[in-house]
């Protein structure tokens, strides 16, 4: 038997983690079956197939893993789809360890099939389309390497450095072709399908939101580069940072230890209202990422309404209604890997007087101070303030001697009896939480009110939007001035206010971002309407100005130019096949001399099963030693290469491959006639 060639087994067991890679970048897959199939696939590319050794325990452990996965499907445990995408990556697994032959190599394909199939159920992800790019290359390129490995004769080297040339050009084409396909035809909405529904990339979720705000604990969150938020405004600042704050929800009861609110859930509608609108609103439509792990929306200052969301969830986009609580928190009924909703906010020093949506226990709250409050607290705050009561003048007070006297720091220590005293007379050093605090303990101690407020800082251009990364999660102070509301005061220093993550992690990321957010409009999010948009774009002249000039400069616009572009490309291929098509002329010729092979051995009695090539038979005497294998051997290798490789057989030399071929079949025939005993004829050798 003829031994697989190896590159071609390579291709393929890397085909299928790709594949099965399309499915795990959902983050779904249990990470039993995820260690199985890494394990397997090291296996098989070390070239260990344990499974050619142990075919019925493979079996049974396959039988195994299906109960187990049926059983969690059943108690509900599990998702449908995933536990179909776990079954068939163990499939995949088991077939990859298997004996290398034709019928492994197709089953191992056609698993990978599946989980691409399964992958895209599961996640819409710009990681996916990756996995799915890399297992359409290399189970091409393994299928071809396996049909050229067929054609060439037993003890003959598999041309792979001439094959693989030609196919690489071909695969390039038909990619080409896809992505042309895919843009010129309609198709349905993805989110019609299923977004997705993991972190991916790497990300851990992380909202940086809890019912409480607890002191003493390490600020790790602030170098966490992963974005987790996407949003765009109306009007466009048009800056490349946005020094804003996005507020999720504040805080008004502090126990010496923690923040937390006095008030639960108060209403449910598709659209919460928080304060009166005004004439100029700012408008955010805003997507929370699958990293971001939380339930809370989020709003520039001050939010006025918040709804129209929609929940992301595996098998689909799904309308959510929102949910009130307490501190003017707004949260998601329905829990989502991710979320779009819009906001509508006040601008930038616009009366926001909330004390009218206040209860009476929450204006109380304002000025409530810790039991066990340490008495320096009040001396500070009344030494630092000298007699000033108004309220954003003292804040602005203590803020300067905050970020004057007191350092910034993510290292705390374990847990303390009072992390205010002790941020405050001892360690003077802490994160935005301890500032934050002290700021409202220090007013509220003077009789002004104050709350803790909790969200993000900044935001970073990108793509005509800004991103939020969990690093700019934040801590701050709401300081109650009457007739205008509360008002944002911030004591935790400008430089550490946002992302204290590496910058060229925050880069690359900002990066990967940038090209999924791209992946998703112009792939995931791409429709009919799309395609009817980028052809009217296409021939659509140039807008002019009232006067008859043009608006554009006098040089084509730059989708031209693209469209030039594609256009000459497939000129260029087109003549590339007109090119060819001298070749049809050797085609014919090598058909010919096929044929008058096929006439010598017809005459001498060699057999031929049905549907048996010439290089199959070939290959069939070559391994059972029959004498013809040798006349045989090159006169098929020029055949396939006059045949597929172009290349024409020279003058005479088919005549002399045929009387080589003729001279065997004598040879053989009259070998045979001294034998009485035996069939005449190469019959009974041959079958």
């Amino acid at each position: 038997m003829k031994r697989p060639l190896r590159l071609r087994l390579v291709l393929r067991d890397l085909g299928a983690g790709a594949a099965f890679g399309a499915m795990a970048v959902s983050g779904q897959l249990p990470l039993w079956v995820l260690g199985v199939f890494l394990l397997s696939l090291v296996l098989a590319l070390s070239d260990v197939r344990i499974v050619a050794r142990h075919a019925r325990l493979s079996a049974v452990l396959l039988l195994i893993a299906a109960v187990l996965l049926g059983l969690r499907l059943t108690s509900g445990a599990m998702n449908a789809v995933v536990a179909a995408c776990a079954f068939a990556g163990l499939i995949s697994a088991q077939r990859m360890l298997s004996t290398p032959d034709s019928s492994a190599d197709g089953q191992t394909h056609l698993t990978g099939l599946l989980m691409v199939a399964g992958g895209a159920a599961l996640s819409g992800d710009m990681t996916y389309a990756l996995c799915l790019i890399a297992f359409g290359v290399l189970a091409s390129l393994s299928l071809a390497l396996g049909v050229v490995e067929a054609a060439v004769p037993d003890g003959e080297p598999v041309p792979v450095r001439s094959v693989l040339l030609p196919l690489s050009g071909g695969l390039s084409f038909a990619v080409a072709g896809a992505m042309a396909f895919f843009i010129l035809f309609p198709r349905l909405n993805w989110a019609m399908v299923g977004p997705r529904s993991a972190p991916g990339f790497g990300a851990v979720s992380s909202a940086g939101f809890s019912d409480t705000v607890r002191l003493g604990g390490a600020g790790t969150i602030k170098s966490n580069p992963r974005v987790v938020l996407r949003a765009t405004l109306t009007p466009d600042p048009g800056r490349e940072e946005l020094d804003a704050y996005w507020v999720g929800r504040t805080y008004d009861t502090f126990d010496g230890q923690e923040w937390t609110n006095v008030v639960g859930a108060q209403r449910t509608e598709r659209q919460i209202t928080l304060r009166p609108a005004s004439d100029t609103l700012l408008h955010q439509r805003v997507e929370l990422l699958p990293a971001y792990g939380g339930r809370t929306l989020v709003a520039l200052e001050s939010p006025s309404r918040l709804g129209n969301a929609l929940a992301l969830t595996p098998t689909g986009t799904r309308a959510s209604t929102v949910q009130l609580h307490g501190g003017g928190e707004v949260r998601f009924t329905i829990t989502a890997p991710a979320y779009t909703y819009e906001a509508y906010s006040l601008p930038p020093n616009a009366k926001a007087d909330a004390s009218s949506g206040l209860r009476a226990e929450e204006r109380d709250q304002l000025l409530a101070l810790p039991e066990h409050l340490d008495p320096r607290v009040a001396q500070l705050a009344a030494s630092v303030l000298d007699g000033e009561k108004e309220p954003l003048a003292a804040a602005r007070k203590l803020v300067s001697h905050l970020q004057r006297d007191y350092a910034y720091t993510l290292e705390q220590g374990g847990s303390l009896e009072d992390p205010l005293a002790d941020f405050l007379f001892a360690r003077k050093a802490g994160h935005c939480e301890h500032f934050a605090t002290a700021l409202t303990v220090l007013l509220r101690t003077q009789g002004i009110s104050a709350r803790l407020a909790t969200g993000f800082f900044g935001g970073a251009r990108m793509d005509g939007g800004y991103l939020v990364r969990a690093g700019d999660a934040h801590a701050w102070t709401h300081v109650f001035v009457p007739g205008r509301g509360f008002v944002t005061v911030d004591a935790t220093p400008p430089s550490h206010r946002t992302s204290q993550g590496f910058e060229l992690i925050e880069k690359l990321l900002a990066l990967y971002e940038a090209v999924e957010g791209r992946w998703r409009q112009s792939v995931v999010d791409y429709s009919f309407r799309d395609q009817f948009e980028l052809a009217s774009k296409l021939v659509r002249p140039p807008r002019r100005t009232a006067e008859g000039a043009a608006t554009s400069s006098r040089l084509p616009p730059m989708r031209a130019w693209v469209t030039a572009a594609v256009v000459a490309f497939l000129v260029w291929r087109l003549g590339r096949i007109v090119a060819r098509w001298p070749r049809r002329a050797l085609r014919l010729e090598a058909t010919r001399f096929l044929d008058r092979v096929d006439a010598l051995l017809a005459r001498a009695h060699v057999p031929r099963r049905e549907d048996e090539s010439l290089e199959d038979l070939t290959t069939r005497l070559a391994r059972d030693g029959h004498p013809l294998a040798l006349a045989l051997t090159p006169l098929t290798r020029r055949y396939l290469e006059a045949r597929f490789g172009g290349r024409a057989l020279r003058e005479g030399e088919a005549e002399h491959l045929l009387r080589t071929l003729r001279r065997a079949l004598d040879a053989e025939a009259a070998r045979h006639a001294h034998k009485p005993d035996e069939q005449a004829g190469p019959t009974a050798r041959a079958s």
